[in-house]
């Protein structure tokens, strides 16, 4: 840029600055600078003004992935087993994930289409959880446990049910894992209990 560029550049600041002082009846103190931002647009009009930040959408499931369930060994009550399952977001961005699973069912070794629904109860209150790419959240399950050796029985006279893996309806979709020891998931009344996605391990 040419020095006369430069000195209208520094006349066309120093105008506005003080067309701003004189609306206002005269500063109570040394007036401000103009903004770094300001300085380049009136050297360089060309230069770009940096975008502006947006809030991260919400997840989705084709964006999720669910690692193997952890069968827990406490807090658990009496006659019932719980699985911890991570949902864990691949990218390529942050997301907010939010609510309760849409589904909790058995699954065979097919496609997740192929299911068992079972009756889920929400359990606690559901709140945003900001996942970073490769950020994970959890969602704690508890099913009625098969008592006995074998096939085992359910005390409610239930026939006990068992599978390799499960189905959870998460962001519009639905996402199958198994248990990370490579047990069965035994279940009995066809029933589960259900946190909405937790930002803190359960």
């Amino acid at each position: 840029m040419s020095c006369a560029s430069r000195g209208r550049a520094a006349a066309v600041l120093a105008a506005a600055a003080g067309t701003l002082l004189a609306g206002c009846g005269g500063p109570a103190g040394p007036a401000p600078g103009p903004s770094p931002r300001a300085v380049r647009q009136v050297l360089d009009p060309s230069a770009p003004a940096p975008p502006a930040g947006t809030a991260p959408g919400p997840c989705r499931y084709d964006r999720l992935t669910a690692p193997a369930a952890r069968r827990l060994t406490s807090g658990t009550p009496k006659g019932t087993w719980s699985a911890r399952v991570p949902l864990v977001n691949k990218g390529p961005g942050p997301c907010v994930l939010k609510g309760f699973p849409a589904l909790v069912a058995l699954a065979g070794q097919g496609a997740p289409q192929r299911n068992r629904p079972l009756r889920a109860t929400p359990e606690g209150t559901a709140r945003p959880v900001l996942l970073a790419v490769g950020g994970r959240a959890w969602v704690r399950l508890t099913f009625h446990q098969v008592l006995g050796e074998g096939d085992g029985y359910c005390p409610s006279g239930a026939t006990p049910r068992t599978a390799p893996s499960l189905v959870l309806g998460v962001a519009g979709g639905r996402l199958q894992l198994g248990m990370e020891d490579g047990s069965d998931i035994a279940e009995c009344d066809d029933t589960v209990r259900t946190t909405a996605f937790l930002a803190v391990s359960p």
